[in-house]
């Protein structure tokens, strides 16, 4: 099992780091380039460069009034959530479909309901 990790391409894993500006802000992030080529593929479906990307998820995180203290976890986390709602069939797997065109309280709606159904599970 653990061949499939393993034996992947190691540079995957290896880090990069990228500057941007963020509301005139220089910053930079350094994430595996893995969550790079994901974060790309996110902003191309609908017409976004990963710098424009990442400013949009800051922007909208920061509305949302989340703590964004690691947003480099954060963006992570939104990559390894856009390839588990592909798996789930959430959104489609064609990269020509925008993210916009799916339905984000649908599926945060069902999303809560499965929540729910697990945990009342482990209630009884």
């Amino acid at each position: 099992m653990c061949e499939l990790f393993i034996k992947a391409d190691a540079g995957q894993w290896q880090s990069r780091t990228h500057s941007l500006r963020i509301d005139g802000v220089a910053t930079s992030i350094r994430i595996e380039n893995a969550f790079w080529a994901t974060l790309e593929e996110i902003g191309a479906r609908d017409g976004m460069s990963v710098a424009q990307l990442i400013t949009r998820l800051w922007h909208e995180a920061m509305d949302a009034d989340h703590d964004l203290g690691n947003f480099t976890s954060f963006l992570r986390v939104c990559c390894t959530r856009y390839h588990a709602l592909i798996a789930a069939g959430e959104i489609s797997p064609d990269p020509r479909v925008p993210i916009a065109a799916h339905s984000a309280r649908e599926i945060l709606a069902r999303e809560a309901a499965r929540r729910l159904e697990r945990e009342a599970l482990h209630v009884n």
